[in-house]
């Protein structure tokens, strides 16, 4: 190798090349061989003299914008002279290597002789043989993501230069000096303040994950270490996935099967309807989940039954003509059900499929997605705690077992695996159900004269009837869906009946589609950035929410009570198992549709006290108003135009319902107390002469998450508010499918030749 100067060289090429990168700024760059035998002072000099600049992720972009006068980002949402993102704030003087195109010595990584000896920075040995001349110093793999980490210090520079980043170079003679952006000559910081860099240990340091080589940093960010055990696209074996499936929909057991608890009785129905109805769920769930995997969004998201529908549910069925229903009030109901889920879910499926969604998209951000999933749980604190009530001695100790798992034990691990955070929900259940077995055989519940199988109707003893409701809610042997569900019985559709279709209930289904929608794409967003993978494209998402509105419209026909969408609660038990495989869900969803076969199953469900049962939702619900908050992580939280939106959204999201439930009270000697608010659909203030609309609009205007959602929607594009203050959602383009193999696989349609038929806006 020779040796010598590269200014004159770089100060042509500046003149000729002036609004161009700095990686191509040369013609050509030898290519550098390492020897055995080397002076360690010639890799000085052949960057030199090449001007070999280091391309790891975003360091060459903010020379290239203070070049070209630009205020691009070409690395993904990073630029040196703002720090990580483009969110705002400040971040530290940052100065690159001016021969080695790096950080300060002994940081991150290194260009390094494969072999030296002496002293000096530039002679040291490289962490492995296969590195040749660039040895890697500290880049060991992080997590299970392989990261590495560079480190990023102050410059030594005066202070109306801190936020340029330039080229320093030493070299011999007459080429002391730094190149700027302009290709200009300008003196440069002497050698001889580089051994004090070296050996200070109190200087301030930015750490930057960098992915590996074969990577992207996710656009608006780098992908962050969730530390998972199994990837989206791993295959750890059949036993690991039967073990990682099983957890997972354990996980999830309180959203997917406490619903029906909550529904089947209030529509009148029996214990062995509720076990049916328990089976019906697990088959959806199994089937929507594969349906979702394999043709939707292709993330690892459990379908099921989610809380956003269940207010409307419970709306209609406390609606003033099915009050008095006494013969197959069950059935009626349901069927009313059936025929407006199935309405709004082919409303959402067009939204979908039509590319609509994609449209809709650039509305939908943090600040939106926010306060209404947080109302969806808020919306049920007059049900939760009053039903639970009932029978304090069960639901107390449910309630602060769960959360003493979930918070006090989350960090006790056993056998490697931390079982009481990963199961919290099924493990207090299992507890607390088996001391409410002692409680009820130890005749706490026992009063004389008084059967428990008696119909509190048809109880005439007045003591008895005031010890009615606290044995049905209390006692463990009072449902008989054990000894009247069949051992073998698979759902099938239409069990229920032909569905009734009605305007008023299809109006309101139309609309709890747009809430599960905005619902979806917050978890879809969440999720991406979980598992390491970049956010979908806006076509991904719409066909994901296409194929959510044509699994609602198989949750109608089977007659589950409620739509199947993505549940909100999956973003937590990724988080909390660290498992995201696709055939893992699968497998488990292929287990839960076996199960579903199996009465029997849906009948031990179907067993648990009604108020056990009300205090597990009491928690699931408050989960689901943390995770909806939690989405505020992607936005500016302390600004003060996102707290007031958030805040103003919330507020009226419950006040405003509250006018229309407390407008008249003539229910309150009809239904319990738990039941009011969802009785406003019959008696609200909004009268426009047609019974229907009337109904529909009332319904309506009395669900938190519905108002919460309009105004949150209105005001937060409406307000004006920067990009990153917004914290607008940030999604792939579709040319990328093309360019990154990870993610193609990641969610392109299992047959490449069958998802390059679709339209573009099914995310090819």
């Amino acid at each position: 190798m020779e040796r010598g100067s590269s200014s004159e060289t770089l100060d042509q090429a500046g003149k000729q090349r002036g609004g161009q990168k700095l990686g191509s700024m040369l013609p050509q760059i030898e290519p550098f061989i390492p020897k055995r035998d080397h002076n360690p002072n010639e890799l000085r000099s052949w960057a030199k003299r090449t001007g070999f600049v280091s391309t790891f992720s975003g360091e060459t972009t903010a020379t290239v914008s203070d070049r070209d006068g630009t205020d691009k980002d070409h690395s993904g949402g990073f630029h040196l002279g703002r720090g990580r993102d483009q969110r705002g704030g400040s971040s530290p003087k940052i100065e690159i290597d001016p021969i080695l195109g790096r950080t300060g010595a002994n940081r991150g990584f290194e260009i390094e002789p494969a072999l030296g000896s002496g002293a000096g920075a530039g002679q040291r040995l490289p962490r492995e043989e296969s590195d040749g001349a660039l040895g890697l110093r500290n880049g060991t793999a992080r997590g299970e993501n392989k990261k590495r980490r560079i480190g990023v210090e102050p410059v030594l520079r005066p202070a109306d230069d801190e936020r340029k980043v330039n080229l320093t170079g030493n070299g011999n003679g007459n080429g002391n000096g730094t190149v700027n952006g302009d290709g200009h000559q300008v003196p440069a910081v002497t050698p001889a303040a580089e051994p004090k860099k070296e050996d200070s240990k109190n200087e301030e340091e930015v750490g930057i994950d960098v992915p590996p080589d074969d990577e992207e940093p996710t656009p608006g960010g780098w992908r962050r270490s969730s530390q998972l055990k199994c990837g989206l696209r791993e295959n750890p074996g059949f036993v690991p996935l039967i073990y990682y499936g099983l957890q997972h929909y354990l996980s999830l057991a309180g959203s997917i099967i406490f619903v029906p608890l909550v529904i089947v009785p209030a529509m009148g129905g029996n214990d062995k309807d509720t076990a049916t109805v328990i089976s019906t769920m697990l088959l959806v769930t199994g089937i929507t989940t594969i349906l979702q995997s394999y043709f939707g969004t292709r993330l690892p998201l459990v379908q099921g039954s989610s809380f956003v529908y269940l207010a409307p549910a419970l709306v209609i069925i406390n609606s003033q003509e099915y009050r008095n229903l006494t013969e197959h009030k069950f059935r009626h109901i349901m069927r009313e059900l059936q025929g407006a889920i199935i309405v709004g879910s082919i409303f959402q499926s067009f939204l979908g499929f039509s590319g609509l969604m994609s449209l809709i998209l650039r509305f939908i951000n943090p600040v939106v997605v926010a306060p209404t999933i947080a109302a969806v749980g808020l919306a049920f604190f007059s049900y939760g705690f009053p039903q639970a009530g009932s029978c304090v001695e069960i639901s107390i100790p449910q309630i602060l077992l769960v959360l003493i798992f979930t918070l006090y034990l989350r960090g006790i691990s056993i056998s490697g695996h931390r079982i009481f955070r990963i199961y919290a929900v099924p493990l207090s259940v299992l507890i607390i159900w088996a001391y409410a077995f002692f409680l009820t055989a130890g005749g706490a519940y026992s009063y004389k004269g008084c059967s428990p199988d008696i119909p509190s109707s048809n109880i005439i003893v007045d003591a008895c009837r005031k010890h009615a409701y606290t044995m049905k809610h209390c006692r463990t042997d009072v449902s008989n869906a054990w000894r009247t569900a069949a051992w073998v019985r698979i759902p099938y559709p239409l069990q229920w009946g032909v569905p009734i279709f009605h305007l008023r209930t299809s109006i309101i289904m139309i609309i709890v589609s747009l809430v599960a929608s905005v619902d979806s794409i917050g978890t879809y967003h969440s999720t991406s950035l979980l598992i390491n993978s970049k956010p979908p494209t806006p076509g991904i998402v719409s066909r994901g929410i296409g194929l959510e509105g044509f699994c609602s419209v198989l949750a109608g026909l089977w007659g589950s009570g409620t739509g199947s969408t993505t549940l909100t609660e999956n973003v937590h038990t990724i988080n909390t198992t660290k498992m995201a495989s696709r055939r893992a869900l699968e497998l488990g969803a292929a287990f839960l549709i076996f199960l579903s076969f199996i009465g029997k199953i849906g009948a031990i469900l179907a067993s648990i006290p009604q108020a056990l049962a009300a205090s597990v939702l009491c928690f699931m619900w408050a989960l689901t108003v943390a995770l909806g908050l939690s989405t505020l992580q992607y936005s500016q939280s302390a600004s003060f135009r996102n707290m007031t939106v958030v805040g103003v959204s919330l507020f009226l999201g419950l006040s405003i319902p509250a006018y229309f439930q407390q407008y008249q009270q003539d229910t309150s000697l009809i239904l319990p107390s738990y039941f009011i608010p969802y009785a406003a659909a019959s008696n609200g203030p909004v009268h426009t002469g047609s019974s229907q609309l009337d109904f529909a609009f009332n319904a309506l205007l009395s669900m938190s998450m519905v108002v919460t959602l309009l105004v949150a929607f209105v005001l937060d594009n409406t307000v004006p508010g920067s990009r990153p203050e917004r914290g607008v959602y940030i999604w792939s383009r579709a040319q990328e499918m093309e360019t990154d193999p990870s993610f193609l696989a990641d969610y392109s349609l299992p047959k490449r030749n069958c998802s390059r038929r679709v339209p573009d806006i099914l995310g090819t």
